[in-house]
């Protein structure tokens, strides 16, 4: 789990360019949306592309407040890996966001720190 510093984090305010940026700067082709430390949203990688389909060059005067996924997917710190996994799976994601009690982001899981457990 990536978590403190590395999770990737920015606020419903940030400007689309600034989301772009710590998208990329952390790795994981994604930042959660937070209010302090609760998680409010998401923006992935295939958000950003669909929402660029969408929006053209309009996009980057968004905010992430107005273009993230208000419902992302998340687990609890204390759920075993192969459920994590299976939830990714299922859902045909790479990423959830790992939340405490009240929604406070913990970290990220991301599909890349699952393959080498060998759950199956």
């Amino acid at each position: 789990m990536h978590s403190g510093d590395a999770v990737p984090r920015v606020s419903a305010a940030t400007p689309m360019p600034a989301v772009i940026y710590e998208m990329s700067r952390k790795g994981l082709g994604m930042t959660t949306v937070t209010d302090g430390q609760i998680l409010v949203g998401i923006m992935s990688d295939g958000d950003l592309r669909r929402l660029l389909e969408a929006k053209g060059p309009d996009a980057l005067g968004m905010t992430a407040g107005e273009a993230m996924n208000g419902t992302p997917k998340t687990i609890g710190p204390d759920e075993f890996a192969a459920r994590a996994l299976s939830m990714m799976e299922e859902k045909k994601i790479t990423s959830l966001v790992v939340v405490e009690g009240g929604g406070v982001v913990t970290g990220v899981l991301h599909l890349h720190d699952l393959w080498g457990l060998e759950l199956i």
